[in-house]
C-alpha cells in the first residue's frame, strides 16, 4: 500500500485528527483537533462553539441547579484538567497546566481522551484553585 500524501513541512502526527471529550458540568463537547494544534486555538474554538450553542450558559449541576455563564473574550481564562485516575473519572481531575503555545501532542493527549475545562479568573489561575466541576452520569437500577 503506498504511503499517504502529506503537505510539505508536516509530520505524519500533524495530519492525523484526534477527538477530545471536553467536559464541564453535565456537558461533553467533542472537539476534533490535530496533534500540533495549540491550546490557544482550542480555547478560541471551544469558546466560539459554547457561545453559539449555549448562550444562556452551561448546566454545571442539576441538583442543586447551577449554571455557569460563558465568559466574554478576555473576561476569563479557560483551564484544562485530566483525570487523576484515567480508568475512574469519579476520582477527580488535576490541572493539565497547558499554556497557550502548548500543543495536544506536547501534553500527550490521546484520541477520545477526557479533558475537563473550567473558567478561571486571575485569582484562581494564580493560586491554582481551579475546581473542575464534572457531573458523571449515575446509572440507577429500577427494579
Amino acid at each position: 500500500m503506498p504511503p499517504r500524501a502529506r503537505a510539505a513541512g508536516t509530520s505524519e502526527s500533524d495530519t492525523s485528527a484526534l477527538t477530545l471529550r471536553l467536559k464541564h458540568g453535565i456537558h461533553t463537547v467533542f472537539l476534533f483537533v490535530t496533534p500540533g494544534q495549540t491550546f490557544a486555538d482550542i480555547t478560541t474554538e471551544l469558546l466560539e462553539l459554547l457561545r453559539e450553542r449555549y448562550p444562556d450558559g452551561l448546566t454545571t449541576s442539576v441538583a442543586p441547579p447551577k449554571t455557569t455563564p460563558i465568559p466574554s473574550s478576555g473576561e476569563a481564562t479557560v483551564v484544562y484538567g485530566v483525570p487523576k485516575v484515567p480508568a475512574d473519572l469519579a476520582q477527580g481531575w488535576k490541572s493539565l497546566r497547558a499554556g497557550e503555545k502548548d500543543t495536544v501532542a506536547s501534553k500527550r493527549l490521546k484520541d477520545m481522551g477526557p479533558v475537563a475545562f473550567a473558567f478561571a479568573g486571575e485569582e484562581e489561575e494564580e493560586e491554582g484553585d481551579v475546581v473542575f466541576e464534572v457531573e458523571l452520569p449515575a446509572l440507577e437500577e429500577e427494579f
